[in-house]
């Protein structure tokens, strides 16, 4: 983050949230605390797109401080959940771009200016976004003791052919295991083909690690869909369909949302140019958490948090 000019009076950090064309009223903003260290929410104006903001101080969100906060899980999730709820009150009237997590500015002209220098590209994103939301789909194996059967289907043997038993009954088993997260594997791009005949988009994150997910079974995707608004039922209906019991049997499904489209709000990227597919290049974390849960929800929280966790944007960095 840039210093301000020598002499100038120092000009205050700026946490950005959101940018909409139509900003909430004063009276919402009133009612939402943004970060606990900070000012009051507001909106700054630029070129017809308006930007939820908020003043924090410097001794808590200069760039060593946060970098310090963040490596805290209890501190990342305060500041993920801050940061949704600013978002939260920034998508009230109308669509919004969700602006990583910890984007901050030295005052008000750098924060105007970013919005500025990429108002093309927000511009086109809020078209993208209006009346769509985002649903989250996980999908895992399901957990079977296929070993034991394996074993039980191949009786030990004594003498000179225990050896050729037991080599057998452990190829056995891992042609087992191969067959069954073949199968698996199938079923979960059944499920992603599927549910993407009723989004206009999709993406697949990074499927978390066993760790977040507290599941021995692994995890086999982690998508995200923009659904429009009117599609919402048909989405959910084909959900149903998807998680009803004996319709995929090697894997599990589950859903959440309608959430703030974060996974479909890359300021940084031309909507144009966005592929329909991706595995989200630009997402430094190796896992996610679910869109408008800062928290572990799946308690990955995936990012911690809707959207992504960022490191912090600097003015150069966002354009200004």
């Amino acid at each position: 983050m840039s210093a301000p000019p020598a002499g100038a009076a120092d000009p205050g950090i700026v946490c950005a949230f959101a940018v909409t064309r139509t900003p909430p009223d004063v009276a919402t903003l009133a009612s939402v605390t943004g970060h606990q260290e900070g000012g009051p929410l507001r909106v700054l104006r630029a070129g017809g797109l308006c930007l939820v903001v908020q003043d924090v101080p410097a001794a808590l969100f200069g760039e060593e401080a946060l970098t310090e906060r963040l490596n805290r899980p209890d501190d990342l999730e305060r500041c993920a959940r801050a940061h949704h709820r600013g978002v939260e009150a920034a998508a009230g009237q109308g669509p919004v771009v969700p602006l990583p997590m910890a984007t901050l500015y030295h005052g008000d002209r750098s924060a105007e200016q970013a919005v500025l220098s990429r108002k093309s590209v927000l511009d086109a994103l809020l078209d993208r976004l209006r009346d769509r939301t985002e649903w989250a789909v996980k999908v895992h194996a399901t957990e079977r003791a296929k070993d034991a059967a394996v074993d039980a289907a191949a009786p030990a043997q004594a003498g000179a052919g225990a050896g050729r038993a037991y080599l057998g009954r452990a190829s056995a088993r891992r042609r087992g295991r191969q067959d069954a997260n073949a199968k698996a594997a199938a079923e979960a791009d059944a499920v992603d083909t599927e549910l993407r005949r009723y989004a206009v988009a999709a993406t697949r994150h990074r499927p978390q690690s066993e760790r977040l997910t507290g599941r021995r079974a692994p995890q086999l995707l982690n998508a995200a869909y923009l659904v429009e608004n009117t599609e919402c039922a048909a989405f959910t209906r084909a959900l149903a369909r998807l998680t009803a019991a004996g319709r995929h049997p090697a894997v599990e499904v589950s859903a959440s949302g309608p959430w703030i489209p974060y996974s479909f709000a890359r300021w940084d990227e031309d909507p144009d140019a966005t592929e329909p597919d991706r595995t989200e290049p630009g997402h430094p974390a190796p896992d996610r958490t679910e869109p408008g849960h800062p928290a572990p929800d799946h308690t990955e929280p995936g990012p911690p948090a809707p959207g992504r966790t960022e490191q912090p944007l600097t003015e150069q960095e966002a354009g200004a």
